[in-house]
């Protein structure tokens, strides 16, 4: 599954088709009574406050894949109402809850479809069109958080789903293509997975009583403190001004083919380390070469669904973890490698407190006043799309995930793999100097981990 723009996509033309998520409550759906994750309520409150003041922050995750033929469109539409009615969290409604977001869930019979033919488009420009504007109408203070859609064609059709951020993350993008797709061939799996608003419950309660100085915070606070806050600054200079959102720019490129990937990962294991470390450690030292700090000092997004009831569930699952460990000036790779895997053992140890828990008591006047990161802010992500489900076809099927933001103040890369190698994806500010930073650091990167490899 590449990561990659709409717009670089090249969809071919065909018929447009779009499903609409509607309640058959016929009352707006039910008071809200439950609790929902961290993500969700600060993501929501975020949307809230951009709103007021007229300045919509606006964000989707989308994916996009290919069926061959011309598709019958009755069992299309039953394959997403199975996405819906088999995950939880794209059934609930939100609402503002005491100050915090509640939400009640629509049993599956009280949801439907609605289908609209759109008609032809004419152009791969057309389509790229089409899918954006469709896949920015999910809005995170409105319901539905999802939207469905087709572009159909006599040789084959290309699927397509938005949703809002507070319902899904990357990987859960990939479990909804393998779900639509297997509903659609009737391989459906009639279990439904773990929810991940059971999950958000058992995680909210086992952090109610903590405080500002439980010592569960210790790992967090030490780094605060080293750190100057909890957000840890991207060390080169981008061009930007504090305070201040810019239009973004987006790329997605290949790193190294699928045998240098295969090769490089081997070199990492024979030095005791994994590859996801090895790419952190590249990334340090490409950050090093370039005038970065002798301490790296970032944040992870660490996975929460394990391996049991909800690995296979659609929701936020996603925990941050900072993350520091020394690259000295002239240390190697197997150094570096090691000091990582040591320093993500350490941050792992403390994964059981949430980023925004440990925020909201450790910088609370930060907490209420930030509705964005407060700077351009170092991060580190890595996704192995061949280990998820339904991943022996996303080649078949040229599955995409698509993200997208309407700005930013920072450079943000997802690193990726897939059958076809290693890729990155960015999204950073448009300035000339960001654009000669993230070509420089890219060539770095590239850089090292082939040397390695």
């Amino acid at each position: 599954m590449l990561q990659i723009s709409v717009e670089d996509s090249e969809i071919d033309p065909g018929e447009a088709h779009r499903w609409h998520l509607v309640s058959l409550t016929g009352d707006g759906g039910p008071a809200p009574r439950r609790t929902t994750g961290y993500n969700q309520a600060k993501h929501f409150t975020v949307a809230q406050h951009a709103q007021s003041i007229d300045e919509p922050i606006r964000s989707y995750v989308a994916a996009s894949f290919d069926l061959p033929g011309r598709v019958d469109l009755d069992a299309l539409e039953g394959a997403f109402l199975h996405l819906v009615r088999r995950h939880e969290v794209l059934r609930a409604v939100y609402q503002p809850l005491g100050g915090d977001l509640g939400c009640e869930v629509l049993t599956p019979d009280e949801v439907a479809l609605k289908h609209d033919y759109v008609g032809p488009l004419e152009t791969p420009a057309e389509v790229t069109g089409h899918l954006h504007e469709a896949f920015r109408e999910v809005d995170t203070l409105a319901w539905p958080l999802i939207t469905m859609g087709a572009v159909v064609r006599p040789e084959s059709t290309t699927v397509w789903f938005s949703c809002d951020h507070l319902v899904t993350d990357g990987l859960s993008s990939a479990i909804a293509v393998n779900d639509i797709a297997t509903a659609y061939r009737g391989l459906a799996q009639e279990q439904e997975p773990g929810s991940y608003l059971e999950f958000s419950r058992t995680q909210r309660r086992a952090n109610r009583a903590m405080n500002a100085d439980d010592a569960r915070l210790d790992y967090w606070r030490d780094f605060r403190d080293r750190n100057d806050g909890l957000f840890p600054r991207f060390p080169l200079d981008l061009g930007v001004r504090p305070g201040r959102l810019y239009a973004p720019l987006a790329s997605t490129e290949r790193l190294l083919t699928a045998r240098q990937t295969e090769e490089f990962g081997a070199a990492c294991r024979a030095r005791g380390g994994r590859l996801s470390m090895g790419l952190l450690a590249g990334v340090a030292l490409a950050l090093r070469q370039l005038g970065g700090p002798a301490e790296y000092r970032g944040l992870v997004p660490v996975n929460e669904r394990g391996r049991g009831v909800y690995a296979e569930s659609m929701g936020w699952f996603i925990n941050t973890l900072p993350i520091e460990f020394p690259v000295g000036e002239r240390a190697g790779f197997a150094d570096v490698l090691t000091a990582a895997q040591d320093a993500y053992g350490r941050a792992q140890a403390h994964a059981g407190v949430h980023f925004v828990k440990a925020w909201r008591l450790l910088a609370p006047a930060e907490y209420a006043r930030l509705h964005y990161w407060p700077h351009a802010v170092n991060f580190f992500s890595y996704i192995d799309f061949r280990r998820l489900p339904g991943a022996d076809l996303h080649a078949a099927q040229r599955a995409r995930l698509h993200v997208w933001v309407s700005g930013c103040n920072g450079l943000l890369h997802w690193l990726h793999r897939t059958d076809d190698g290693l890729f990155v994806n960015t999204i950073h500010v448009d300035t000339p100097l960001a654009r000669e930073t993230n070509r420089a650091l890219l060539d770095g990167l590239a850089g090292v981990l082939t040397d390695v490899a």
